[in-house]
């Protein structure tokens, strides 16, 4: 019997023996873009990369020497399942700015959030169960939630966030339907893709709700620190302990490539993603913790966040008066903290068919596609202005607007839908521009 017989193809002779979920794996639409983005010529507002230049890497660097030649023997041995309990000691000095009273057996250091978000569904959900999510929402959540044979039924948000009575209706919905809605995942700062923030007051009144249905809330937060013009909120960990698991990462506010982040959760469940991490990796690295722990020990870690928070804020800026000189037709929010301007492109347009003729241009983009569990949101575009300097945004910007002029003119002579279908989603409203 061949390969082919079993099912396979010339092109992979064991497809045929793949598990069911193995399908459902996706490549992520920002993935795909590196390779084309990384080139010089091409402005990237694809990637949510932090500005990694404005570390002191000198100072890193030394700090990096220091802990190989006086700790490189446990830096570079196995460590614990759960993490080095110095880095979960700073760890909960970290959520303390947001409110959160933690101890370091709440916190599970995972290989960046990223692993904390599988680990998390990798315990609760199986096949066909319901995980309701903000629409739109972070692409690499949903690609782990793809993996995992979920169903993700989406909830509107407006410019003050999810909307409670929206969450309480879908919740009703679905509960008279039968299904079993495992958690809701939120980004509840500075928001991944949409930049918006949920309000204060409505935080306590989604956690209510959550409640009322039994519905765990996953609170991915790895932006918080990151606000232009206030200080951070408290965290939705903060007000119930036992109802929230809560996310964050290092990622943004100091470096990607150590990829260190953690899960703040009630201790039953802690101990379940402890099992889980140790299945997937054993441990999560020694080296990379102790790198961490000690930036947070010898370095003005919140006077770097704050230089982060203003050199992020010149960025939006320079994002926000390009669209208003380049692409008035356009509509966006104005985020005031975070890496992510949210565009909705004039009717008729279609983000990720016109996605090729942009990078033509030398300038790249998320298509608002990858944001949507159903692939809807082809109108819109996520823009990152974390990475490039204000004039590449600039000068990026203006290029896009060639393609999207090249667009409408399109539509222009030959009617709707000749740029692409497009469809209708409800954020944000024009009125957020």
């Amino acid at each position: 019997m061949t390969h082919s017989d079993s099912g396979g193809t010339r092109l992979d002779p064991w497809l045929g023996s793949y598990a069911s979920r193995a399908h459902n794996m996706r490549a992520s639409e920002i993935r795909a873009l590196f390779a084309v983005a990384s080139r010089p010529e091409v402005v990237s507002l694809a990637g949510g990369m932090p500005y990694i230049g404005g570390l002191p890497l000198e100072e890193i660097g030394e700090m990096m020497r220091r802990l190989i030649v006086e700790h490189g023997e446990t830096a570079l041995q196995y460590g614990s399942g759960q993490g080095d309990e110095n880095l979960r000691e700073h760890i909960t000095h970290v959520m303390a700015l947001e409110g959160i009273r933690a101890h370091p057996d709440d916190v599970v250091v995972t290989t960046g959030s990223q692993q904390a978000l599988d680990l998390v569904t990798t315990v609760f959900i199986d096949p066909g169960d319901v995980i309701v999510a903000e629409a739109p929402s972070y692409v690499g959540a949903l690609g782990v939630f793809r993996a995992h044979e979920a169903d993700v039924v989406h909830v509107p948000m407006d410019e003050n966030g999810l909307i409670p009575v929206a969450l309480a209706s879908t919740l009703a919905g679905l509960k008279a339907e039968g299904r079993r809605v495992k958690f809701l995942y939120t980004v509840p700062n500075y928001h991944n893709p949409g930049g918006v923030t949920l309000s204060l007051e409505r935080r306590p009144q989604i956690l209510e709700i959550c409640r009322r249905f039994g519905v765990l809330v996953l609170e991915d937060n790895p932006y918080g620190l990151l606000g232009f013009d206030r200080e951070p909120l408290p965290a939705m960990r903060s007000m119930d302990a036992e109802g929230v698991i809560y996310l964050g990462s290092f990622s943004k506010t100091f470096a990607p490539g150590f990829r260190v982040g953690w899960a703040a959760a009630p201790h039953a469940v802690r101990d379940k993603l402890v099992l889980a991490s140790e299945s997937a990796i054993l441990c999560p690295s020694n080296a990379s913790q102790m790198a961490i722990a000690s930036y947070l020990e010898h370095s003005d870690w919140q006077g770097q966040i704050k230089k982060f928070r203003e050199q992020y804020r010149e960025r939006r800026d320079a994002m926000i008066h390009a669209l208003e000189e380049f692409i008035p037709e356009a509509s966006w929010n104005v985020p005031d903290g975070g890496f992510y301007v949210w565009v909705k492109l004039p009717d008729g347009l279609d983000a990720k068919a016109m996605l090729p003729r942009a990078v033509t241009a030398r300038v790249a983009y998320v298509p608002g596609t990858a944001f949507y569990f159903d692939g809807s949101g082809s109108n819109y575009m996520r823009l990152s202005y974390c990475y490039p300097t204000p004039e590449r945004i600039r000068e990026g910007v203006q290029r896009l607007a060639g393609v999207v002029e090249a667009e409408m003119e399109t539509v222009r002579i030959f009617g709707p839908g000749a740029a692409g279908a497009t469809k209708t989603v409800q954020f944000p409203s024009p009125d957020l521009a």
